[in-house]
């Protein structure tokens, strides 16, 4: 086998078997295959696709190249949750506490962010002393302790597809609803994890524009997750404006507090018990979505979740007393308000809008070695379908000085319609598969 023939077969549009998927992979892992050739197997791939079955077998080639961890002596079963990513998304904050405090464990591998905004590890470490950086030891050890773990994804973790996705970001592929699909999942499969809710969403904030893409997407990756014996699902979730009214590092710790202490965000709170229930349901501890809704309800409005969530954070070295009095978490020095221009109800907020807003500000990064400002961000104070009067204020701006506020606020003005008469809010969720 060459893995030039792979290339021209898939190329011309055909079929690729197992063996030739597991070969191809295999030998660029190890560098028997150059990356050129693995950049024209992307690029084929791109513009042919891949079938169900060809984008398992690629997934389970990826989880092959590196170590695989087995969770099962821990818990028969241990729930993990992804999120495709948008603007104000501090999800896993709430819903890993919050499932754990039902007594189903989490183990969560999570990746650092780039663009907008920084990644769930970025955010809790804004909290100090929290290390995301785990031995398996460790990982396993605070899995069993405290039933939840939330760690900086291991590179022993599908090396492959590290690898290959150095290569997508510099050929123009990294759009393959096939190669998007087994890059998620060959990391959460070799994660150990056997029980998995994705979060996908669509809208001007998200990496998926439009609804269609984004079920197709999910519609690949639950495929490859029960194509591998796995239990999963995907809620479609919308981002045409942020989630929450958080945006920045440290304000969405603070708002994932707020949140598990029962003051946070409607369409927060209800997203997360969605995913929540996903997960309890899938895992057999709830035998309804209502049951399921039931159990989340009361882990949040006892205090489980949130006691939960300063175990979790003590665990792995952070203070929990920045929970407690989250006034101590880092603080932009300079904040002011971005008035409304006139009276009207609020049709649209542009989530990439804002989310570029932040990014400018310092909330997330370009590259991988870049530093995020933990303090600065966005706090939005109406969202779409409210209604404000001249004057009022839209959000609060974050920043280090006034020159930096600034800098963004025209294309915060920008980011806003407004309508005259009333307007309903979008709804949060499209579907589940």
């Amino acid at each position: 086998m060459r893995a030039v023939d792979v290339i021209i077969k898939k190329r011309g549009g055909q079929t690729l078997t197992e063996a030739e998927i597991g070969y191809f992979i295999e030998g660029f892992s190890q560098g028997d295959i150059p990356d050129y050739q693995a950049a024209a197997f992307a690029m084929a791939i791109f513009f042919q696709g891949m079938s169900a079955a060809e984008t398992v077998a690629l997934t389970q080639a990826m989880v092959r190249s590196g170590h695989q961890l087995d969770l099962s002596d821990i818990a028969p079963v241990v729930a993990d949750k992804h999120s495709t990513g948008g603007v104000g998304d501090k999800t896993t904050m709430v819903v890993a506490p919050l499932v754990a405090a039902t007594g189903l464990p989490v183990g969560k591998m999570s990746g650092r962010g780039l663009g907008y905004f920084g990644g769930t590890v970025d955010k809790l470490e804004t909290i100090p002393g929290f290390r995301a950086t785990l031995s398996e030891a460790e990982f396993r050890a605070a899995l069993a302790k405290n039933g939840l773990v939330v760690a900086g994804q291991s590179s022993d973790l599908a090396p492959a597809d590290g690898k290959l996705y150095a290569l997508r970001d510099v050929t123009g592929t990294v759009e393959s609803l096939p190669l998007i699909a087994s890059s998620v999942m060959s990391k959460k499969i070799a994660a150990g994890t056997n029980c998995i809710v994705l979060d996908v969403k669509h809208g001007k904030g998200a990496f998926m524009k439009n609804l269609a893409d984004a079920t197709a997407l999910a519609q690949a990756m639950v495929e490859i997750g029960q194509g591998v014996g796995r239990k999963v699902r995907a809620v479609l979730s919308s981002m045409e404006q942020p989630l929450g009214y958080a945006v920045g590092n440290a304000l969405e710790v603070k708002e994932a507090v707020e949140t598990l202490q029962g003051r946070g965000p409607a369409d927060l709170v209800e997203l997360a018990l969605i995913l929540g229930s996903q997960l309890l349901e899938m895992s057999g501890r709830a035998a309804s979505n209502e049951e399921a809704r039931q159990q989340l309800r009361q882990a949040l409005e006892s205090g489980a979740a949130f006691e939960k969530y300063k175990a979790f954070i003590a665990q792995q070295g952070g203070d929990p007393s920045y929970l407690d009095d989250t006034r101590k978490l880092p603080l932009a020095p300079h904040r002011e308000e971005l008035p409304a221009p006139r009276a009207a109800y609020i049709k649209a907020i542009d989530a990439e809008a804002v989310g570029v807003a932040a990014y400018t500000l310092g909330a997330g990064r370009k590259v991988k070695t870049d530093a995020i400002d933990p303090a600065v961000g966005l706090v939005l104070r109406k969202k779409v379908g409210e209604r404000v009067e001249g004057g009022e204020s839209l959000l609060e701006i974050h920043a280090q000085s006034p020159e930096q506020a600034n800098s963004i606020k025209e294309s915060l003005r920008q980011a806003y319609v407004f309508s005259e008469s009333p307007v309903k809010a979008p709804p949060l969720i499209d579907k589940v598969i």
